[in-house]
């Protein structure tokens, strides 16, 4: 049996996987976890997305993993390098919940469902369907994508393991 590796995605970050390797991302809240995958080459990516928008970035050098509008094309590119193709590429998210309630809901608090929004609107700039999606909610998420199968595993702690 092939020893398969497990390679994790922290928070404001991303990775690719081939193989048949997994990546596995915890803590996805308001966060997204956003995967692609190429059927055909078995190339798998991963990105755990933070804020919509690098616009809001004050950082001097900016993490290109923790924005929807950066991680997103930064994903990709490290997959076409990894011979993977845009027009076969699938994907998959989960995360983006609403992690507190709030009276008056003030844009700048909706971050889940502006995440959400965010990676939905940079897939299909590159014309990339979504398959599948466990989004919203008021709970965390960790995930797991295998680069030999395409299949997410989502965990929470509300609903327990399920596969999309």
């Amino acid at each position: 049996m092939i020893q398969q590796n497990l390679i994790k995605v922290g928070m404001a970050d991303l990775n690719i996987a081939l193989s048949g390797d997994s990546l596995k991302t915890t803590g996805l809240g308001s966060c997204v976890g956003v995967t692609l995958y190429d059927p055909m080459r078995k190339v798998a990516g991963m990105a755990h997305v933070m804020l919509p928008s690098s616009q809001i970035a004050r950082e001097n050098q900016v993490n290109l993993a923790k924005y929807a509008d950066t991680a997103i094309p930064e994903l990709l590119d490290r997959m076409l390098a990894a011979g993977a193709m845009v027009e076969r590429m699938k994907a998959k998210m989960a995360g983006g919940a609403q992690m507190f309630a709030m009276t008056g809901q003030g844009d700048s608090l909706r971050i889940g469902p502006r995440n959400v929004e965010s990676c939905i609107e940079m897939l299909a700039r590159f014309r990339i369907p979504i398959l599948a999606q466990d989004t919203g909610g008021s709970y965390g998420r960790t995930i797991e994508f295998n680069s030999l199968t395409g299949m997410l595993s989502i965990r929470s702690v509300q609903f327990g393991t399920k596969e999309i």
